[in-house]
């Protein structure tokens, strides 16, 4: 099922939280949704979940739009605010029991629905307890199972691994994953390795406005333009004509020298250009011994730095 942003703006008086933006995710994408804290991400999120009206544009859930068709919407999305409000003083059955019966679920399945939320999202061992009792961790598998009991065909999640332990991340990133083959799944985070692991697409926004869309690959290369490498050439016996050689290889436009090390370089080739063939050609004339030839990529945390800080 896919969601269609056209033109998406929220303004509180004279500031603009969310800018004219536009956007799409399809069925079976894992979408990230970055961005530094007030940029506009769960904003976003709660115009497309219809529990806030947009200044103006519009969201459209296969062609249902949030103007026209705003209880369509929300019986087929699942949703798990960055709050997480839950009733603290209901113990965890109790509470998704009264979360099948608003979501509409015939009551001879809820059982059937609640077991299984219990099970995937890892609540057995503390499931007749009251969700006030609960450590923070497993009060966020609550808000997940109760995101997920209806089986929504769409899931947003605003950071749903708040809270949690290394264990329960890598739990929950599975989960993620294993879900986003069949639903649509718009995950917020400021947990950029979970992007990495967990989504198959990154849209950053910045005061409001999308300031890069793509796979994480695609937002390094962008990111990396010219193509840099770190080699490590053994025996060799005379650096400066090493870095003498290299910087005349056509495609070689800068030639550095790892400190502290006296065989390894980093070298960044011209606009456009490769200087892989190259370099392995000139250390075979030479007789080199080519021990490593290591592209360096961009971080994605660089990525987030520049395109997000003024």
């Amino acid at each position: 099922m896919s969601i269609l942003v056209e033109n998406l703006t929220k303004q509180y008086g004279p500031q603009k939280a969310v800018d004219d933006i536009s956007f799409q995710v399809n069925t079976g994408e894992i979408l990230g949704f970055l961005g530094p804290n007030g940029a506009g991400k769960t904003t976003t999120m709660k115009i497309v979940t219809c529990f806030m009206a947009p200044s103006g544009g519009d969201v459209k859930v296969n062609n249902f739009s949030i103007h026209n068709n705003p209880e369509e919407i929300k019986k087929k999305i699942g949703y798990l605010p960055e709050n997480n409000p839950l009733y603290y003083d209901m113990p965890v059955m109790e509470y998704l029991d009264f979360v099948g019966e608003l979501q509409g679920i015939d009551k001879s399945q809820i059982q059937n629905k609640i077991e299984e939320m219990v099970h995937v999202c890892g609540l057995n061992a503390e499931k007749h307890k009251k969700i006030g009792e609960l450590s923070k961790g497993y009060r966020q598998r609550v808000g997940l199972a109760q995101a997920m009991i209806h089986d929504p065909e769409i899931l947003i999640l605003d950071e749903p691994t708040t809270g949690l332990d290394p264990n329960q991340i890598i739990e929950i990133r599975k989960l993620i994953r294993h879900l986003g083959k069949e639903k649509t799944v718009i995950l917020s985070t400021h947990i950029l390795p979970e992007v990495e692991a967990t989504c198959d697409r990154i849209l950053i926004i910045n005061k409001g406005k999308i300031v890069a869309d793509g796979t994480p690959e695609t937002l390094r290369k962008q990111a990396q333009g010219n193509e840099v490498l770190r080699i490590q050439i053994a025996d060799s016996n005379n650096r400066d004509n090493v870095i003498s050689s290299l910087q005349s290889l056509e495609s070689v436009n800068l030639v550095d020298p790892v400190a502290n090390t006296n065989d390894s370089y980093i070298i960044q080739s011209k606009e456009g250009a490769s200087s892989r063939r190259a370099l392995f050609n000139l250390c075979v004339q030479q007789k080199w011994v080519l021990t490593e030839m290591t592209p360096i990529e961009t971080k994605l945390e660089d990525i987030f730095r520049e395109l997000t800080t003024d």
